[in-house]
């Protein structure tokens, strides 16, 4: 009996020690199945979030690209704008000289017009006068030897005789003219008197052409006796 109890025994013990091997090496491969799996879901997932990685690091470039894009299209509105701004600047300088110079040629026809006038006025005035010299052309020519010639650029000579009692034909003679401001001058006298600018002056302030001519020839006598 007592070895058949020590057999039990020893048999028990061998069932124990096979029960233990087998449930190491189940439990051994079982962890080593659920390591790898672990290893694998790891890998798995990092592979997926690297891949998320790289794909958010594209995006941020991309958008950074963008970014930077909109940035230079900005600045280029920005420069487009400023260019714009000194172009209607430009237009509306134009348009001030414009109007300006059109004020101006507006003045200067305006200031045309009064001189064509004024030059009108003093062309009548001095025909009047030409006209006023004419209509006594003759009266003096029979009372005091005097003639009238109408020589170049308008101008009146007065050829008196009758002066030199020694040679009565001897010419002694004047020249009169209408200057550019509608006043009598005296462009030249033959033979020269002293007293020609007086006479000229006075002819202007008193308008009087008939002393003026009268006084020339007692001037011009008052010479030959001399």
């Amino acid at each position: 009996a007592e070895d058949e109890v020590a057999l039990f025994e020893k048999d028990m013990k061998e069932f124990w020690i096979q029960l233990k091997i087998s449930y190491g090496t189940e439990q051994n491969n079982q962890t080593s199945a659920l390591r790898d799996l672990c290893k694998e879901t790891i890998e798995a997932l990092s592979e997926k979030w690297s891949k998320k990685l790289k794909e958010e690091d594209l995006m941020i470039d991309k958008i950074q690209e963008y970014n930077n894009e909109i940035l230079q299209q900005s600045k280029y509105v920005a420069e487009k704008e400023e260019q714009l701004t000194e172009i209607k600047s430009k237009l509306n300088q134009e348009e001030e000289q414009q109007q300006n110079l059109t004020d101006i040629i507006q003045e200067l026809k305006e200031e045309l017009m009064k001189k064509m006038e004024i030059k009108s006025s003093k062309n009548k005035a001095a025909k009047e006068k030409v006209e006023q010299v004419s209509k006594i052309t003759t009266l003096f020519k029979e009372h005091l030897g005097l003639e009238m010639r109408r020589i170049h650029d308008e101008q009146l000579q007065f050829i008196f005789r009758h002066i030199d009692h020694k040679d009565p034909d001897k010419p002694y003679m004047c020249t009169l003219s209408i200057n550019e401001q509608g006043d009598y001058e005296v462009t030249s006298c033959t033979p020269p008197l002293d007293c020609i600018a007086e006479l000229q002056l006075k002819l202007r302030e008193t308008n009087n052409f008939s002393a003026f001519v009268a006084n020339i020839r007692k001037a011009f006598t008052a010479l030959s006796y001399k």
